[in-house]
């Protein structure tokens, strides 16, 4: 089924500090990810087109909620918290890392992660443990090396190739792709990803209308012929 999402609807719902305060595991989840100075917050100001919805932080690591957003009826997507930067205290990092692996590991409506990493320094061990937890749990990963701006196209299109490669690796669904807010690079390959992991909240819908339909053909009628 092709499903085109309005992302520039989306809207955000709440923040949790983990898992178990997240609303109801329902619907479908997709999850972004990355360390604390990989544009998170501008990769998703870029996807919505809006230029507030994910706060950015000229303090890296200062995030350290979920943050909740609904993108449709039964779409949401799953801000993390970033992780990796040097300057948080090592018991806050311990706790980002858990939350994440739980959340990971335990949120049925998850089906798809986002993982962000900066083109020029990609695949640190964090990134490379994320994507094994969601391989792990049978999630699909898009990773998107993020400030592709910053390279030129040569340069950027070996980059891409170099991390598709060792991503092979990983031995799950694993795609790769530059990306860059700024100029706007990879923005529609993201959205199409994102539309297919979203497809089968809409297949339900589309089903359940179909079936209120039917039920509501197959009632006899009741109404007596007094012509």
């Amino acid at each position: 089924m092709s499903v085109k999402i309005h992302y520039q609807n989306t809207h955000f719902i709440t923040s949790a500090p983990d898992i178990r305060h997240l609303p109801e595991d329902e619907g479908i989840e997709i999850a972004f990810a990355g360390r604390s100075n990989a544009g998170k917050s501008s990769s998703l100001n870029r996807l919505t087109n809006q230029r507030g919805l994910a706060k950015t932080s000229k303090t890296p690591g200062r995030t350290q909620l979920i943050n909740l957003f609904k993108v449709d009826e039964g779409c949401h997507i799953v801000d993390l918290p970033g992780y990796g930067f040097a300057q948080v205290p090592l018991k806050l990092k311990e706790k980002w890392q858990k939350s994440l692996g739980e959340y990971l590991q335990k949120r049925e409506s998850l089906k798809g992660l986002v993982v962000l990493m900066d083109i020029r320094h990609p695949m640190k061990d964090l990134d490379q443990q994320l994507i094994f937890w969601a391989v792990e749990s049978g999630i699909p990963v898009q990773v998107l090396l993020t400030k592709a701006d910053k390279l030129k196209s040569g340069a950027r299109n070996a980059q891409v190739l170099k991390i598709r490669e060792s991503s092979i690796g990983f031995g799950g669904d694993v795609a790769v792709d530059a990306f860059s807010s700024l100029k706007g690079i990879g923005v529609d390959i993201l959205r199409s990803k994102l539309d297919s992991w979203y497809a089968p909240a809409f297949e339900v819908t589309d089903k359940e209308h179909i079936d209120t339909t039917d039920a509501e053909n197959s009632e006899p009628d009741n109404q007596s012929d007094n012509s």
